[in-house]
């Protein structure tokens, strides 16, 4: 077989040759030759994802020059002073400062801002946009769903009370006139910053000067609809992607890719953590009676369903059925229901019915995810829990411990758990970490594929290597791929070619989704 390693780097770091270790890898004489083998295939595939990878970052440092954004002047200032709500935790302000120093730097800024829900990132967006304002550019923030968009742009119209700073919203629902006005208010420049939902990224959304893109929630987005915010303007715009629970690949591509970390590691002052439970669907009477209590104090409460309507092939405890057993087991209360097939007005008005307090339970699926705030609400519910992914219980988890009182998030499920579930809640029970609990999700379910679009899933492009066991051998590689693309930036040294060659063989697609956060 030929050769795809240098000789330089197979005598540096004592690596099999090819075709001893394909030969080794199918028929060892011993453990010591099979492991050597495999440490040999597992060096070179790591090692040509992260050459692409940082050879691509590079790249985008040279090419994407990104806008600078060299003064915070009036806007920014006069926010700081006079409508902040509260004192900016040390987090929070040392996550302000990496954004600055980014959007200051003249490069694109490429940065991921992790924060477990409630931690104030909505905060440090909208001060991130106010410097891109002062700047005499707009800002635009994209949410997954129109809950979620409605409440971003509620939220900062009354962080802005009194200042002159243009907030439009743009969701699917918004048509007509309206839309017409909005439309042509960002051509003009008289928007200041847009919120929206997947709509922002249609073609006939276009800015007079796009320089600051939010992305909540990102890993409600595929990779290509991130993408085409990209080409609103002629240099792509800073990004901050925003999300309280990292999915794996960002995860991946945050340890070993293009995007720089921030987070927000400090909750308000005044806020508990959250208590986690995890009990059997047979206790429920004790169950009935916890909520009971919390409903006496004046708390709500969310019970949160897997499925809408029952499944022949499921036995699941559907959310029709589930209504009607919570309406027979607290007769004395209100109770809303909410679910992803009923028609907008109609979601809006019940889950207007429990922002209000007009209703103490409110019966949901998972849209109400991400996209509902409401401080009085202390008890989350959560029936067949072992039918959630973990990044997703800890989601729902996060819609309580809004405000100042205790929380509790209780997890149901069957006795029956598969060994996998059962780790699941025990994380779930043990950690309030985000990272933490991405770190699991990674090691449960697979990084996703690293250069497609694919988000969760094992890598398709890894044949022997392994992102969740072999995590210290990549970060080793890494740095072997980071000094050839130091010593070799333009792909131009004779020793090297065999490896450019090597990777342009390699290169599957010529989209470089690599490099979209």
């Amino acid at each position: 077989m030929p050769e795809t390693l240098t000789p330089q780097i197979i005598s540096a770091y004592r690596l099999m040759p090819l075709t001893d270790a394909l030969r080794a890898v199918h028929f060892p004489e011993n453990a010591d030759q099979l492991r050597k083998a495999q440490y040999r295939l597992k060096f070179e595939e790591l090692f040509y994802i992260q050459l692409n990878i940082l050879r691509y970052a590079k790249d985008r440092q040279r090419k994407y020059r990104g806008y600078l954004f060299s003064k915070v002047g009036d806007v920014f200032n006069r926010f700081y002073q006079e409508n902040l709500p509260f004192q900016l935790t040390n987090a929070q302000k040392r996550v302000l400062k990496e954004i600055r120093r980014d959007m200051g730097s003249g490069r694109q800024m490429n940065r991921l801002l992790q924060g477990d829900v409630g931690s104030g990132k909505t905060l440090v967006a909208l001060m991130s946009m106010l410097i891109a304002l002062d700047n005499n550019y707009q800002a635009c923030m994209m949410a997954p769903t129109e809950i979620l968009a409605n409440q971003h742009y509620e939220t900062i119209k009354e962080l802005l009370k009194g200042m002159d700073v243009r907030v439009e919203l743009l969701t699917g629902s918004i048509k007509g006139k309206r839309r017409e006005a909005i439309l042509q208010g960002l051509l003009t420049g008289d928007v200041h910053i847009l919120i929206g939902t997947h709509a922002v990224i249609e073609d006939t959304v276009n800015f007079a000067s796009l320089g600051f893109v939010v992305i909540d929630e990102q890993h409600r987005f595929g990779v290509a609809q991130r993408a085409r915010l990209w080409s609103k303007n002629n240099f792509p715009p800073h990004v901050l992607v925003m999300t309280a629970t990292p999915i794996p690949r960002t995860l991946a591509m945050t340890l070993y890719g293009d995007l720089e970390v921030s987070v927000i590691d400090e909750l308000p002052p005044g806020r508990k953590p959250i208590e986690t439970l995890h009990r059997f669907d047979a206790h429920r009477k004790s169950l009935n009676e916890a909520i009971k209590q919390q409903i006496a104090a004046g708390r709500q409460v969310y019970m949160v369903y897997p499925l809408i309507k029952e499944s022949e092939k499921i036995d699941l405890k559907n959310l029709e059925e589930g209504y009607l057993h919570v309406c027979e087991d607290f007769p004395e209360c209100t109770i809303c229901k909410v679910h992803g097939q009923m028609k907008p007005a109609d979601k809006d008005a019940e889950m207007h019915r429990f922002v209000s307090g007009e209703a103490q339970i409110m019966v949901a699926t998972t849209v109400i995810e991400v996209g509902v705030n409401v401080p009085n609400a202390s008890v989350m519910v959560i029936e067949n829990a072992e039918r959630f992914g973990l990044s997703q219980l800890h989601q729902l988890r996060g819609r309580v411990g809004r405000g100042a009182d205790q929380s509790y998030c209780i997890l149901v499920t069957g006795f029956k758990l598969a060994e996998d579930t059962r780790k699941r809640i025990e994380i779930m029970v043990r950690t309030n970490d985000g990272f933490e609990i991405a770190e699991a999700d990674l090691k449960l379910r697979g990084p996703g594929d690293l250069e497609g679009t694919q988000q969760s899933g094992m890598a398709f492009d890894l044949k022997i290597a392994d992102l969740a066991r072999d995590g210290q051998l990549l970060q080793y590689v890494r740095e072997v791929a980071q000094q050839i693309v130091d010593t070799d930036p333009n792909a131009a040294l004779p020793e090297n070619e065999l490896l450019w060659k090597r990777l342009k063989a390699l290169r599957k697609t010529n989209v470089n989704w690599a490099a979209i956060s």
